[in-house]
């Protein structure tokens, strides 16, 4: 006769109407429960990608390069911001004045802006914008490749919503306000979003500016703002 080890020993039991299995044991004729681990499916996410939450390339993933100081905005602020600029985006002109990744603007368009101009000055990463815009069929974004500031004092356009999110640490947002209210390139009514480091102080916008709302998430401080007229957001 065969010496069984006690692995070969216990053999497994249909699984019963509980939806439980079980395990005989030949050596001690006893039934015991086996245990059963839950199998998780986790969804992995593509490393160097930003998706786009909602509209009409809801969950499409974009390319995003590796540079210093490029942090695509995170997924929990754009939610919080589109939901705050919804009663203004549809057909709106928007311009993505420190493009980088492209989410915010990317976001926009896929959500029903009109028009939005993105405007980066590293090569590499306008590449991978227009390779984008080239993948998702995008004829309402214009990807530019400039010097924001020097780009704002020529274009001459005036747009309803301009996304301010630059490299922390190297532009003051109160000043960038201040030139985007001298060229003119925001409409009267329109809307300016900030994206600041949490530990600085609150943007010193210009005189007649205000905030219409803010919020903290994480390393993140964002605000939306207005020249002082009345607030059509809700």
């Amino acid at each position: 006769m065969l010496a069984l080890s006690e692995q070969e020993c216990i053999l497994p039991v249909n699984t019963n109407r509980f939806g439980r299995q079980y395990a005989l044991n030949l050596s001690s004729g006893t039934v015991t429960r086996s245990k059963q681990r839950k199998q998780i499916k986790r969804h992995s996410v593509p490393r160097g990608s930003v998706r786009i939450i909602a509209g009409k390339w809801k969950r499409r993933r974009l390319k995003v390069i590796d540079l210093k100081g490029l942090r695509p905005t995170p997924d929990r602020v754009r939610e919080t911001l589109f939901s705050w600029l919804a009663p203004r985006l549809k057909d709106s002109l928007c311009l993505d004045l420190f493009a980088g990744t492209g989410a915010l603007g990317f976001e926009a368009a896929s959500r029903g802006a009109k028009q939005v101009v993105m405007v980066e000055q590293d090569p590499a990463a306008v590449s991978v914008l227009r390779e984008g815009c080239s993948v998702l069929e995008a004829k309402e974004i214009e990807v530019i490749q400039a010097n924001a500031l020097q780009w704002l004092e020529t274009d001459g356009r005036a747009f309803d919503i301009v996304f301010l999110d630059p490299p922390f640490g190297h532009f003051d947002s109160g000043e960038l306000c201040a030139r985007i209210d001298r060229t003119g390139c925001l409409n009267p009514s329109g809307v300016v979003y900030l994206e600041t480091d949490p530990e600085n102080a609150d943007p010193a916008l210009p005189n007649g500016w205000r905030v219409l709302k803010s919020q903290r998430a994480g390393q993140v401080r964002y605000y939306l703002a207005t020249r002082n007229v009345a607030d059509t957001a809700g």
